[in-house]
């Protein structure tokens, strides 16, 4: 179900009304946590980007929120994602159970620190 947009509005807004609103909420809380993130589209989903390296990406499926964190992100919060399905550097949240926001702005704050390790 994921789908293809030109901007990250355009993405949002070609799912169902109830998708839209985690997909928002998502970016909501990136947003708050990386301010000076920059928002695109990129491997057709919503990526975030701090000293133009990748940061977080988040996609939209049948049943699933995507979350991407890269596989440092995720390998920090191993034992918080472990009720999730994972891959290497990504994990699903289920439509049918409430969004981790908590946890998604930890793993955001967390990246955001692995990027600013690159200025120095």
């Amino acid at each position: 179900m994921e789908k293809k947009g030109a901007t990250v509005e355009e993405y949002i807004s070609s799912f169902p009304k109830e998708v839209q609103d985690r997909l928002q909420l998502i970016r909501k809380v990136i947003k708050n946590n990386a301010p000076e993130a920059i928002e695109i589209i990129a491997y057709g989903m919503p990526a975030y980007k701090i000293n133009k390296k990748p940061l977080v990406y988040f996609g939209g499926y049948a049943k699933h929120i995507g979350f991407y964190a890269t596989p440092v992100g995720h390998e920090k919060f191993k034992k918080e994602l472990s009720t999730y399905k994972q891959g290497k550097g990504s994990v699903q949240f289920p439509l049918n159970q409430d969004l981790p926001l908590d946890l998604i702005a930890e793993m955001v704050k967390f990246r955001v620190l692995e990027n600013m390790r690159f200025l120095k």
